[in-house]
């Protein structure tokens, strides 16, 4: 029996410079469904590039991280991380 993968991934929006966390079992396809426009909350956001991503085995901790890293605090510790990369990439 295969494991389930569970994946908390953040985005950077070319379009805006800000930030999309969000979550999902396949992340493969739901990168492309965000490249392609097929996203509501990134559509208009576009383009957008994977900058960060989390693999967990359990839906519950992903959902927490998501909603962790969607949090004030959260995406502040997230910005710190990836300063470097932030700023390469702008």
């Amino acid at each position: 029996m295969e494991a389930k993968r569970f994946y908390v991934y953040t985005l950077l929006s070319f379009g805006d410079r800000k930030f999309y966390t969000g979550f999902t079992t396949n992340l493969k396809e739901r990168l492309q469904a965000h490249a392609r426009g097929e996203v509501k909350s990134t559509k208009n956001r576009r383009p957008v590039k994977l900058i960060h991503y989390e693999y967990f085995v359990n839906e519950q901790d992903a959902r927490a991280r998501e909603i962790f890293l969607k949090s004030g605090f959260g995406r502040n510790q997230l910005k710190q991380a990836l300063k470097r990369t932030m700023q390469s990439l702008i």
